[in-house]
């Protein structure tokens, strides 16, 4: 373990600038904060460095984390610094960010995939990814402009279904629409045109949905490459369900199909 106690160390300043896209970009890492959170990591998961706090430490068995990787203590005070969180809970880690098989994902025998066009909220697309390993999913393709996986806020919301489910970033959904067709998986959207409703599909077999902005919905174009627009029923009065409410909708339907 290695006791660091000045604002001006080396890993302080390396762990604050982290909360930044752009370091994290640079160097292939990212920083899950909480005791929870970090239980999920699986054991051949990387993990570069792990930060505890004093209160942490005196608390608990820290050489099931030494056995990993290095430890890092820090006063109370410190520790609370390099954290986004607000009432941290005395531990993070930095991880390293992985390289994903895509072709691992399309090899499934019957694919289920979560498509997503510029979501922007960090809460919805953390609670997308978690509905997704909840439900079974193989992959989540986040197209460019969406907001960043390894965003503090995303992070926290995937409840650590980060580690069960892989999520690629960056993806141009024309590229990806190819690739479904390739694969003879259809792409769905629900859509206020829709002519079906979910339980109408046979979602039994390979399958996509396609998620929209949460501002603006699916742009034209994302909606032009879908194989079928879906409508999710709302009897009531609200006009439209929020992005990760209708992607959970439109998940869990997948799941009810396939259930045996």
């Amino acid at each position: 373990m290695k006791r660091i106690e000045s604002r001006d160390n080396k890993w302080v300043k390396r762990l604050n600038g982290l909360k930044i896209k752009k370091n994290r970009d640079k160097e292939g890492v990212f920083v899950a904060e909480g005791l929870r959170f970090i239980s999920e990591v699986p054991a051949n998961w990387p993990v570069e460095t792990y930060a505890v706090s004093d209160s942490f430490a005196n608390e608990n068995d820290l050489s099931v984390y030494e056995k990993k990787a290095e430890v890092l203590c820090l006063p109370d005070a410190l520790f609370a610094s390099v954290c986004d969180t607000e009432n941290p809970q005395g531990i993070l880690a930095v991880c390293k960010k992985l390289d994903l098989d895509e072709k691992a994902v399309f090899a499934k025998e019957k694919p289920f995939l979560i498509l997503a066009e510029e979501l922007n909220d960090p809460g919805n697309l953390g609670t997308v990814i978690r509905t997704a390993d909840a439900c079974g999913a193989d992959g989540v393709f986040l197209s460019k402009g969406s907001v960043d996986l390894y965003n503090p806020k995303v992070l926290r919301s995937t409840m650590g279904s980060l580690f069960h489910v892989p999520v690629f970033q960056n993806v141009d959904l024309q590229e990806m629409s190819a690739k479904l067709k390739e694969n003879n998986i259809p792409l769905y959207a629900a859509h206020l045109k829709g002519d079906t409703y979910p339980y109408g599909l046979n979602l039994s077999d390979s399958c996509a949905f396609i998620i929209g902005n949460e501002a603006r919905g699916l742009s034209d174009d994302a909606a032009d490459l879908c194989d079928r627009w879906v409508r999710i029923p709302m009897p009531g009065q609200a006009e439209s369900l929020n992005a990760s409410i209708a992607a959970g909708v439109l998940m869990y339907e997948v799941v009810r199909q396939r259930l045996k």
